[in-house]
């Protein structure tokens, strides 16, 4: 019986052979995977215990054909064949950008990401991987960002479970008086021509958990918070090169994947931006399915208007430039680190709750997308930000709420008003052009859907002077996440009376 795989799952050939040399460098393994006259060419890696795999994700139903091609004779001109059948109700296919500032599967369906933060959660054991797991089932977020290596810095000074390379940590911390070690050269205990494939599988499998949650894997390739411990962070150039291309074969065929080439790259002071963009190229090439790619900056940006990166992945806590990077860049905006929710020693990371949800308002009322993260001390130092657990924060309820909000909009979603002045004490204060910068307002492309964010301001009322048409009004209390209706049908010049408060929002949706 033939098998059968459905549209946007992948598809897996495993093969057997022995080999006397180094299977990770010797070995070249690739397969033709064809549907009519449609042909993918797709790498293939080696998976240890003489095992080789391909893995490949369909996108188009009907019957497909494989062929492999390797300079080993027992994995060369193998063939078979699957059927791609609809897919499942829940899968909707990778995330694309459509419209040059907004997401969706690929199936057409909006996506709105709602994004948190766990660094190393995949590399705390399966207790505590486990539990994160758990509470992402009741947590608003649809996509994760997390990180391929081990991460070294506050609260994080566990080892993980193993290692991606063959050989021995040697111990360059010193836990009891919070201090580096001399550092050897990590060449000089890690085996870099020998992958450690039971760590690519961990993390294979925490991808795919996350898949059955509905939530993006958003996948940081590299960081600098390695301070000397492993030596992940200065690999020599030609490993960097085989990670990418061997982290390429194993998971791009998932489809809940996005690519994000560094965490703060430009703390990374060994590699050039000539560095930066080959590896962004090296990824784009060793990817069949052209999965989303991005680069986080700590202050200075990546040139995000270069054309393998796709979507801006932003640090800042200054929100209100969200409508000036969507001009500059005509690509979606990602504010994925606008600080965290915690009360830490460190500045980043103690933001209220108030603050947290505030910001989370005013990039999504300017059109952009803003990601979460949680820092509060505990005595196990399980800090959400870093390996996951539980939530205790109260933005994440409120977040819910505004995911809901943002859900709500037409397709394919919010742009950023055009801001001229405006007088605010009549009735000549505009829905578009917008309002003062103080306050965030966005509206739907078809000028039939109004949001507009006040913030920390909190006035009684406000004028507006509708388009032509009947809209309705709602009045949103963002931190009590109440909505309630102050009008069904008007038109015309409208006086929208509030109940002076911080963060509030008004919602106006243009009648059917």
């Amino acid at each position: 019986m033939t098998k059968q795989i459905e549209k946007w799952d992948y598809f897996e050939v495993q093969l057997q052979a022995q080999t006397s040399g180094n299977p990770f460098l010797d070995v070249t393994l690739e397969a033709d995977f064809t549907h009519n006259h449609r042909s993918v060419r797709v790498t293939g890696f080696y998976d240890g215990g003489d095992v080789y795999k391909i893995r490949f994700m369909p996108d188009m139903e009907g019957a497909w054909r494989f062929v492999t091609h390797s300079n080993l004779g027992a994995l060369d001109n193998q063939s078979g064949s699957f059927e791609c059948t609809p897919p499942s109700k829940n899968n909707h296919g990778p995330v694309r950008v459509i419209d040059q500032v907004h997401f969706a599967y690929a199936d057409g369906t909006p996506h709105h990401p709602v994004g948190t933060t766990c660094y190393v959660w995949n590399l705390q054991g399966d207790a505590l991987e486990e539990q994160t797991l758990a509470t992402l089932k009741t947590a608003p977020f649809n996509k994760m960002r997390m990180c391929v290596f081990p991460k070294r810095y506050s609260f994080n000074f566990n080892e993980p479970p193993c290692y991606p390379f063959e050989g021995k940590v040697k111990q360059s911390w010193d836990p009891a008086n919070m201090r580096n070690l001399s550092a050897p050269a990590p060449q000089d205990f890690w085996d870099f021509t020998h992958f450690n494939p039971e760590y690519f599988r961990r993390l294979e499998k925490r991808i795919l958990d996350l898949r059955g949650l509905g939530i993006e894997a958003d996948l940081i390739l590299f960081h600098p918070y390695d301070v000397g411990a492993w030596g992940f962070d200065k690999m020599p150039p030609e490993v960097n090169d085989r990670y990418l291309k061997y982290l390429a074969a194993r998971i791009s065929a998932f489809r809940n994947l996005w690519w994000s080439f560094a965490n703060e790259f430009d703390l990374m002071f060994h590699l050039t931006l000539a560095d930066w963009d080959h590896y962004c190229q090296l990824v784009q090439d060793s990817d069949p399915y052209d999965h989303l790619r991005s680069i986080h900056n700590c202050r200075g940006f990546y040139d995000h208007g270069k054309p393998w990166i796709t979507h801006c992945s932003i640090q800042s806590h200054d929100l209100m430039q969200v409508p000036t990077w969507l001009q500059q860049y005509g690509k979606p905006v990602v504010v994925d680190e606008c600080g965290y929710e915690g009360d830490i020693h460190l500045s980043w990371g103690d933001l209220s709750a108030e603050e947290m949800v505030h910001r989370f308002w005013l990039g999504f009322a300017a059109g952009g997308y803003v990601g979460h993260g949680e820092t509060y001390v505990n005595d196990a130092e399980i800090l959400w930000w870093a390996k996951g657990g539980t939530l205790c924060g109260e933005s994440v309820k409120r977040i819910a709420f505004l995911r809901k909000i943002i859900e709500a909009v037409p397709a394919p979603g919010l742009f950023p008003a055009p801001r001229r002045a405006v007088g605010g004490t009549n009735a000549s204060e505009w829905i578009v052009p917008g309002g003062p910068s103080s306050y965030q307002v966005a509206s739907h492309n078809g000028t039939n859907y109004y949001l507009f964010y006040f913030g920390m301001h909190q006035p009684r009322y406000r004028y507006f002077s509708l388009p032509p048409g009947s809209y309705r009004i709602d009045i949103i209390d963002a931190w009590n996440m109440m909505v309630t209706r102050f009008a069904d049908a008007v038109s015309g010049e409208v006086r929208v009376e509030l109940p002076r408060k911080k963060y509030m929002a008004i919602r106006i949706e243009k009648n059917a």
